[in-house]
């Protein structure tokens, strides 16, 4: 027992400098990033950026009304896309299309910052996930029962849109978002230690070899090795920023090699959060197996082609 209390003791003592750095690290990109966003939203430049995309969402299937939702899930999160969608009225086949593109490509800002700093190029991540968002919504409109000739949808032209547009008053808009910025910097706190202690503990307690072996299989057949298998779990539960602290460590531990992260990378940025974000969108009328079998299609395709080039490389 004592040696149980020593081991978790030194897990926590370990892990808890380097998670506070990462939060203290994360907080601050979210906090810049959310605040440029709440300015786009509050001086209507959002609505205008929305309107300006929204004619390429005739190739996805998708009303002009859905480009807002994905241009705020872009750049914001999930639970932004979700908000704008609560507002306009999508088919199942169209929610099932634009949530499988969010949930492909979401949250771009902080979620770059961090592969980034794993040891990925950010103009790849950005570039991956883009490109692989609107693969899947012109797969998806083409696959899916249902698909419509020409959507015959009514859309306002961006000449009469106006580039500023105040949305409302600043000082009730501004509290809001910080208090949503407050709770989300004390919910982000919580999971990312917690997240960073369990996993000093499975390397204490040598557990890390046994979750490994376990997924070995199924990380097989997407292309990824065997050390990535607990970064996948993280990333798949709880997403990146939340994971960020795990990640981060692993990369500087040295345990991953450039390549393995870069693999793990690809995969991750268009798949991950799996549970929480994917219940979201299914709760608002997506079909949630088409959106995950959808996006694990995907990028198994993408890691082997990644593989496939640096074989040739070598």
């Amino acid at each position: 027992m004592s040696s149980f209390r020593t081991k978790l003791g030194d897990s926590i003592h370990t892990a808890t400098p380097r998670a506070l750095r990462t939060i203290w690290w994360i907080f601050r990109i979210t906090a810049v990033i959310s605040f440029v966003m709440f300015l786009l939203k509050y001086t209507g430049l959002l609505i205008w950026i929305s309107a300006l995309v929204s004619p390429v969402f005739l190739l996805f299937g998708l009303p002009g009304d859905a480009a807002m939702a994905y241009v705020s899930g872009y750049f914001i999160n999930v639970y932004s896309c979700v908000a704008v969608v609560s507002t306009i009225s999508l088919t199942a086949r169209e929610m099932t299309i634009l949530g499988a593109m969010t949930l492909a490509a979401h949250a771009i800002p902080v979620e770059t910052a961090v592969q980034h700093k794993t040891g990925s190029p950010s103009w790849y991540c950005v570039l991956v996930r883009t490109l692989g968002s609107l693969a899947l919504g012109i797969t998806l409109n083409l696959l899916l029962p249902g698909r419509a000739e020409v959507w015959t949808g009514q859309t306002v032209p961006l000449s009469e849109i106006p580039l500023i547009a105040i949305q409302g008053d600043f000082r009730p808009m501004f509290f809001e978002w910080l208090l949503g910025l407050l709770k989300l910097s004390l919910w982000m706190t919580c999971l990312i230690w917690l997240l960073n202690v369990l996993q000093r503990i499975l390397y204490e307690f040598n557990l890390m070899e046994r979750i490994s072996r376990l997924f070995r299989p199924l990380l097989k057949v997407f292309g990824l090795g065997e050390k990535t298998s607990f970064l996948w779990i993280v990333a798949n539960v709880v997403g990146l920023s939340y994971g960020s602290a795990v990640m981060l460590d692993e990369a500087e531990r040295g345990n991953l090699s450039l390549r393995e992260i870069n693999l793990l990378n690809t995969h991750i940025g268009i798949s991950h959060s799996n549970l929480e974000d994917l219940l979201l969108v299914s709760a608002l009328g997506g079909v949630w197996y088409v959106i995950l079998l959808s996006r694990w299609i995907l990028v198994t395709i993408l890691v082997w082609m990644l593989r496939f080039f640096m074989y040739l490389r070598v």
